[in-house]
């Protein structure tokens, strides 16, 4: 017989997230931090058909914004019934279905009768209302865009599941959420019975994504695809593509597509729109047209006419990171004169040309965004104010906040920003982007943005880092934010986010939490590693039991390679060797201070960590960072 024993790496586990839990309750968001915990609601319901509780009601991401747990539970059994009408598109039919059978159903039948005992599950958009009658829930006419309703519980005690959008979108979203409730966010397996519950929600605000507008090296087609299926997971509708490295969007625009590269966005564009996620294809003339000249406004509506032959609907024109002290043309200076307010009339009349004359003759096309040269600030300007007075109504103009990379961002400086350009305002949000910063991953939660931001504006998007797999943490946050603000907890949806890459699997979350702490600080939050910070302070007081937790902690650092997910870690090596490096030298360190370590040990694994680089978009080396601060005082008051 052998003695039970739990696993080191639970126990660990267990611990690293109490550092976790306690860390993120002294924040200053204040907010809940479990990812065990339900979303607020009223849980005290009784419609559920049984007096019994039921199963547990798991955290939903994003936050509903309404949700009753009633009494009781449905279970999804062998045999399942899906009742749809004209709203439900195939790729919410087919989450559906794949869903049922992760909870266990053999046989999902679409349109028959169900038989008694059997789940019946409505999936609808135009028959909501009948569907959501017998439960007395109101249907979702009049909810935002994207909004929806979900009911599980029991009519005439036979297990009913309703999922009921406004929309296409919003009954897309509510078979995402059904997911969540079969297979929780992190947990390590589906399960068959779900909690009664009534669900109410919709979006705060119209354009929630991610603006792929880095410079350096950029993702990779599998890459796409993949953040096109993690923007349909939680909720996210836009994917604007504009990476500085396609060289057909800036350097060559003029050019068409070859074949290859046409036929890979247009598989994109295709997953996009399974998704229910608006593909925006947006190109940059900025640095060598001519506005003036017919041959370059020919060229620039002409790549997007073969755009839209692959069903691309959504266009932008970004003209940032552009000279507008000097013109591209000797024609232009003829034309619009000189100074930064005759730009800004060029430009307008060049955007107008795109809306007019190529997208207001289209159906189904959606009106054009700008990204204007003068993205930032919110302060007036002559090339403000003639962009605002020349550019046609319908253009949505993207802005980055205050700053290129705003620490935070404000409703009140959101409007002024408004009124500057005098059009309809889209956040493009340089956070996490690490192009400007190239040694750094940038692995904390979404913050700084007040609540009423998304209210204030069309929508809000995000440039992610280079490295795609390692942007999924603060998306996934973004998406918690821009869906329900006013329920936002950073270092919850961080920790969540987590939880999502790490798939049900404890030893790698152990990892992701600490490997996130020591790659944390940025640009809107300076703070590094808070976690280690506490480990490491507590160590040097001398408290009971703080050694034995830092070594803990620094072993899981260690072996980052052999427990952090593969897709993650081969995303960011260079920052994995780098933090293995500095946690064996901090190990080191703790066994010098014991008297039975090398200094020498100790400087040869310290200069290891130092000696990691990355290349950045301009060719430069960069020394990568991790812990800054943290782990390389740790070994320098240690060497003493």
């Amino acid at each position: 017989m052998h003695a039970f024993r739990v696993p080191p790496a639970l126990l660990l586990g267990f611990a690293l997230g109490l550092v976790l839990v306690l860390f993120a309750r002294a924040c200053a968001d204040g907010g809940d931090t479990g990812t065990a915990s339900a979303p607020p609601g009223d849980t005290r319901g009784t419609a559920g058909g049984s007096d019994a509780v039921g199963p547990a009601l798991p955290a939903l991401w994003p936050t509903p914004r309404s949700v009753r747990r009633d009494r009781g539970s449905v279970r999804i059994g062998a045999d399942v019934v899906v009742r749809t009408d004209s709203g439900t598109d195939p790729a919410t039919l087919d989450s559906v279905v794949r869903t049922l059978r992760a909870g266990g159903a053999r046989r999902v039948s679409v349109g028959a009768a169900p038989d008694t005992g059997e789940l019946l599950v409505s999936v609808v958009t135009d028959g909501a209302a009948e569907a959501l009658e017998p439960f007395g829930v109101e249907p979702p006419g009049g909810l935002a865009t994207g909004g929806y309703v979900l009911v599980a519980g029991s009519d005439d005690g036979e297990p009913r599941l309703v999922l009921a959008g406004v929309d296409r979108a919003g009954t897309f979203h509510a078979a995402q959420t059904l997911a969540q409730l079969v297979r929780p966010v992190g947990a390590a397996r589906a399960r068959g019975t779900l909690p009664a519950v009534r669900i109410r929600d919709w979006p705060a605000t119209s354009i929630r994504g991610v603006v792929e507008g880095f410079y350096g090296k950029p993702w990779t087609h599998r890459e796409r695809l993949e953040q096109l299926d993690f923007a349909a997971r939680f909720k996210l509708n836009t994917y604007l593509y504009t990476p500085k490295g396609d060289a057909y969007l800036r350097a060559r625009w003029r050019e068409p597509y070859p074949a290859a590269p046409l036929a890979r966005l247009g598989e994109l564009v295709r997953r996009a729109e399974q998704n229910h996620v608006s593909f925006v294809y947006a190109l940059s003339p900025g640095p060598s047209v001519c506005y003036s000249s017919a041959s370059d406004r020919d060229a620039l509506i002409g790549k997007f006419r073969q755009l839209w032959d692959v069903g691309v609907r959504a266009f932008a024109v970004p003209l940032d990171d552009i000279d507008i002290t000097g013109w591209n043309c000797a024609q232009d200076a003829a034309a619009y004169g000189s100074g930064r307010g005759a730009v800004g009339r060029a430009q307008a009349e060049l955007l107008n040309e795109v809306q007019h004359g190529f997208l207001d003759a289209r159906s189904g096309a959606a009106p054009l965004i700008a990204v204007p040269t003068e993205y930032d600030g919110t302060r007036a300007s002559a090339y403000k104010a003639s962009l605002a007075a020349v550019l046609d109504p319908d253009v949505t103009v993207m802005w980055t906040g205050p700053l290129v990379v705003s620490p935070a961002l404000r409703a009140d400086q959101a409007r002024e920003a408004r009124r500057l350009y005098g059009h309809r305002l889209l956040v493009w949000d340089n956070y996490p982007a690490n192009d400007y910063t190239a040694g750094h991953l940038l692995l904390g939660p979404y913050e700084g943005r007040e609540p009423g931001l998304p209210a204030a504006v069309e929508g809000v998007t995000a440039n992610p880092m280079n490295q795609a797999v390692a942007s999924d943490p603060a998306l996934f946050s973004l998406a918690a934010y821009t869906w329900n603000p006013d329920a936002y907890r950073p270092a919850a949806a961080l920790d969540a986010g987590l939880a999502a890459l790490a798939d049900g699997n404890p030893e790698a979350l152990t990892a992701l939490r600490a490997f996130a702490d020591v790659n944390r600080a940025s640009r809107i939050n300076a703070v590094q590693a808070p976690a280690l910070t506490a480990l490491t302070r507590a160590y040097w007081r001398g408290t009971a039991g703080a050694e034995r937790a830092l070594r803990e902690r620094l072993t899981v650092l260690a072996g980052l390679r052999d427990t952090l997910p593969d897709s993650f870690r081969d995303s960011v090596s260079p920052w994995v060797a780098c933090a293995t490096d500095w946690a064996r030298a901090a190990l080191a360190a703790i066994e010098l201070r014991a008297g039975t370590g090398s200094r020498a040990e100790v400087r040869a694994l310290r200069d290891t960590a130092r000696s990691r680089t990355v290349i950045d978009w301009q060719g430069r080396g960069r020394t990568v960072v991790v812990g800054e601060g943290v782990l390389d005082t740790f070994v320098a008051r240690a060497l003493g």
